[in-house]
């Protein structure tokens, strides 16, 4: 078999040979860069979320006063209940807790509330030194199943009870 043939059958030449390493080093060197820059953005990107939703949280429901509109306990509608109650729930120390007040007819009802760090969950807890039994209802870990502010709609937590809680803002 002539030489020029030889050659062509081969895949590599050893001229080639170093052409072929070089451009692997290329895709390994972007796949490297590309990975690099995937897992460096996720942290961001979850800065970026938390940051955003402490600051929604902040500006629209702390400090804010909210009455209920609509409270439902399985099929029995318990809104007229909380009629003439308003509702506030103030910063704390940090934005995942704070102290919580219910007002009606010059009576203050205190008590606490909390979050989760994605702002998924709202732990509601009034304890002014009794309460009235209405407010079991409210008493509760609820999670947010819309914040399309003005209104909080919100659902007990970790469970299918078909409770029903939403809070109108002022």
């Amino acid at each position: 078999m002539p030489e020029s043939t030889k050659n062509r059958n081969l895949i590599f030449t050893s001229e080639s040979l170093p052409v072929f390493m070089f451009n692997k080093r290329y895709i390994i060197l972007f796949l490297c860069s590309f990975i690099l820059l995937l897992t460096s953005c996720r942290k961001t990107i979850e800065t970026i979320n938390q940051n955003t939703l402490q600051k929604f949280f902040e500006e629209n429901i702390l400090n804010k006063t909210f009455v209920v509109e609509l409270a439902k306990d399985t099929s029995l509608d318990k809104t007229s209940t909380y009629s003439g109650y308003e509702f506030i729930l103030t910063k704390g120390s940090f934005y995942t807790g704070g102290p919580m007040t219910g007002v009606k007819n010059g009576i203050t009802y205190t008590g606490n509330w909390s979050t989760d760090a994605e702002y998924t969950k709202l732990d509601i807890l009034l304890n002014y030194p009794t309460i009235p039994a209405d407010f079991i209802f409210i008493n509760r870990v609820w999670k947010f199943t819309k914040k399309s502010l003005p209104i909080m709609e919100l659902a007990p937590w970790g469970t299918t009870d078909p409770k029903v809680l939403h809070m109108r803002r002022l």
